[in-house]
């Protein structure tokens, strides 16, 4: 009778485990070698930062986390005071994870369709990862004299054998995103590749219009959705968006007042070391151009109105520029799909865009060009 029972009692126990609500998941996790009393958190990436979504304690090397999730997402589960910090995929069901304290690589997740995919992602893609890291091993230390000596030779040589890992890595996401439409891992990986702007937005269109219907609903989804139509509005040959904002001194500057036979629209920062390395070149361009018909607007995304003003007088940027001081929630940057700076965009006395990033001799050459030919 008493078997009986316990055979019973475990049944509800199994049933009670595995009977989640709608959208709600149970990360049941190991973590050998992590002290009794650390603490986990389980979190996703919002607008404002890390939002934990549950947290539990490590006890004999075990933990469980336990929420709801609003659709499939991001996440991560974080040790305190711990180098760990993995990526899972956030969705209904138990997702099971090992954590390995000394070796993230070799840790695993899977007990869910989407981190199942994501562990065969990680597993497929590992004996480029393992030569990623000897290559890293065997090459660091001879990278790091030639950096101290400016042997740019021996750094090209170094840069461009490099590549070939972050060409294969980039091949297999490929295929991978191809072979698993329905994978939340494939919306990642393209929103990655459309940031990086490694693919065309052509090519990542493609891909997005092949991906399975349920996913479209996905925050990362709705972003490439978002930046393909921006995209598609800010492209050569087509109108460049107006725009408005502050001046250092308040004055409200737009692009239309801002327009000469060619204008330049800057997007920039003081905190930007390429940036302000390049406004050399950029002053040059303006003093020989701007009698011509050059313009330049500059779109800044500082926050600190003391160093933007700083950064204007000290690098000696005398045409008109403008920000709403909001960092990379900066708008006209958003309307203009700026992923990073600096950025530049060339528009023509009807606002036309005729060109996008240019830099140095390049841009210089396009000025030139279309200043002369007029």
């Amino acid at each position: 009778m008493k078997k009986l029972t316990l055979i019973i009692t475990c049944a509800i126990l199994m049933v009670s485990c595995n009977n989640l609500k709608d959208n709600e998941f149970l990360i049941s996790g190991t973590a050998n070698g992590v002290e009794n009393g650390k603490k986990v958190f389980v979190e996703i990436q919002t607008e404002t930062g890390s939002l934990a979504k549950d947290t539990a304690f490590v006890k004999d090397g075990k933990f469980e986390l336990k929420g709801i999730t609003e659709g499939i997402d991001l996440g991560f589960v974080r040790i305190e005071n711990e180098q760990i910090n993995l990526p899972i995929i956030l969705e209904e069901g138990k997702i099971e994870i090992n954590i390995v304290k000394d070796s993230l690589q070799k840790s695993t997740l899977g007990g869910t369709p989407n981190n199942d995919k994501f562990q065969k992602f990680n597993d497929d893609s590992r004996t480029i990862s393992d030569r990623v890291v000897k290559f890293e091993k065997d090459n660091g230390p001879i990278m790091q004299k030639a950096q101290m000596e400016r042997d740019t030779v021996t750094i090209n040589k170094l840069m461009k054998e490099y590549s070939k890992f972050q060409n294969e890595m980039n091949d297999y996401s490929k295929k991978f995103i191809k072979e698993n439409p329905d994978a939340f891992l494939s919306v990642l990986l393209l929103e990655n590749f459309l940031m990086r702007q490694y693919l065309t937005p052509e090519e990542v269109k493609g891909y997005y219009e092949k991906l399975d219907k349920n996913l479209l609903d996905t925050k990362s989804a709705k972003k490439i959705k978002s930046s393909l139509e921006l995209l598609s509005a800010v492209v050569v040959g087509k109108k460049a968006p107006d725009f408005s904002a502050p001046s250092p001194d308040g004055k409200m500057i737009s692009l239309k007042e801002s327009l000469g036979k060619i204008t330049i629209i800057d997007f920039w920062a003081s905190w930007c070391g390429p940036c302000r390395k390049e406004n050399p070149n950029v002053v040059a361009l303006y003093n020989e151009f701007h009698p011509k018909g050059l313009n330049i607007i500059g779109v800044s995304l500082d926050k600190d109105a003391a160093k933007w003003k700083e950064a204007i007088a000290k690098d000696g940027l005398v045409w008109p520029h403008i920000s709403n001081l909001k960092f990379w929630d900066e708008p006209i940057a958003k309307l203009y799909n700026v992923q990073s700076i600096p950025a530049t965009f060339l528009v023509d006395a009807k606002g036309n865009i005729i060109a996008k990033d240019l830099r140095g001799d390049a841009l210089y050459a396009k000025v030139k060009e279309l200043l002369e030919a007029k």
